[in-house]
This record gives C-alpha cells, structure tokens and sequence, in this order.
C-alpha cells in the first residue's frame, strides 16, 4: 500500500456530537482528546513521517467564552499528552494575539524532540490562514520557496486531509502546504473515531492518481 509521508487532521463535529447526546457542547472536546492520542498511536505504527492537527482557529474567538476555553483546553491537553510519546513536536498560530495560550509557547519557536524523537507532530493553535500567509505580501511573486516565508515553514507538504464530521471543506487548514492534497471525508463526528476511519482512509489514498498537475 501507497502511504502518504504527511496526514492532516481535521477533527471536526464536536460541537455537533454533544448536541445528539443532549449534553453540554463543551463535552464535544473533552471526548475528542483521547482520538486525538489513539490516532497519534495508529499513524505512528503505520510509519507515517509527519502529522497536523488542526486544532483551535482564530476563527474560533468568535464562539462563545466557554466554548472557546472548551477548544482550547482540548489542544492543551493534547499536546502534553504527546510529550510523553517518542515524537517531534511543533505549535503553530499566532503568539502575538492574547487568545493564545501562554503554556503552548515553548512550542512554537522550534520543534522540539521527546522521548525518541521520530514522527513529527503538528498543533495548529490560535492559526489563521491570512495570519501564515501575511508575509507572502512582501516578496516577489516570481520568486523560489514560497513556502519559507510562511509563518508555517516548518510544516511540509500534505498528501493526505482526513476530515470527521462530513463536511468538505478546507476550513483555512494551511492552504499552501494543502494544495495537492487528497482529502478524504468521513461521516462520522470527531468523538465518534474509530480506528477504521484511518485504515480507510490509508486504502483510499492508494488508490489515488498523484499527478501534481503532471
């Protein structure tokens, strides 16, 4: 099987899997952080090279206090979980904007090795994509690397998107590093993830034309 060297992750329906259960929406994230570790786990195994969870948005202000605390209380948690694994870790998002969360800070400058280090992993926290793209504004247009002067350099071309939730759209998720991206949608909510959502999603990508264009 063809795998992809870098998957993106779009956990989305939190909100939407607490409204069917007639529970608080915030539950929604604190349900959806152990997915976020048993795929950590299953992406691992597999021998993927890199991972990206798009976590908190600055979109995302926009929601009520509480939720907004929910999400990111949910990214928080996720990263320190990871911490403990053998893994390569990078925060991405603004650091300037008082909506991020100052514990995340060690994160961002450079990534940082744990345990073993190996596969690297990706928090998009307090990101927006004008945010990444602002310095594109100041460079030629005809010049090399666009990417190295994106605020999310250091993350790398995407071959596959998995959403939850059954929604088909980017959302702003790194737009640059997802442009040839495959993305595969599953229907069920994030807090609903099963391991077979992965494996797939993993058959499905090898069945894809990668052509970039060619």
């Amino acid at each position: 099987m063809r795998l992809p060297k870098h998957i993106g992750i779009i956990p989305d329906g939190n909100r939407r899997w607490a409204d069917s259960k007639g529970i608080p929406k915030i539950k929604g994230w604190d349900k959806g952080i152990d997915p976020g570790y048993d795929l950590f786990k299953l992406i691992q195994k597999a021998g993927i090279e890199e991972v990206t969870y798009y976590g908190y948005t600055m979109e995302n202000a926009r929601r009520p206090l509480i939720q907004r605390n929910a999400i990111i209380n949910a990214c928080i948690q996720g990263v320190k979980i990871l911490s403990k694994e053998n893994a390569d870790l990078l925060v991405v998002g603004n650091t300037d904007s008082k909506m991020f969360p100052k514990e995340m800070l060690p994160y961002t400058s450079q990534r940082k090795t744990f345990g073993k280090g190996g596969i690297k992993v990706n928090f998009l926290i307090n990101y927006g994509w004008e945010w990444d793209l602002d310095n594109l504004k100041s460079i030629d247009s005809k010049q090399a690397g666009i990417i190295n002067h994106l605020k999310s350099c250091q993350i790398s071309k995407i071959d596959l998107i998995i959403r939850w939730g059954g929604w088909s759209r980017l959302s702003g998720f790194l737009p640059v590093q997802s442009i040839y991206s495959d993305i595969y949608i599953v229907e069920e909510f994030w807090p609903d993830f099963k391991p077979e959502h992965l494996d797939q999603a993993l058959e499905w990508y090898s069945k894809q034309d990668i052509t970039l264009g060619g």
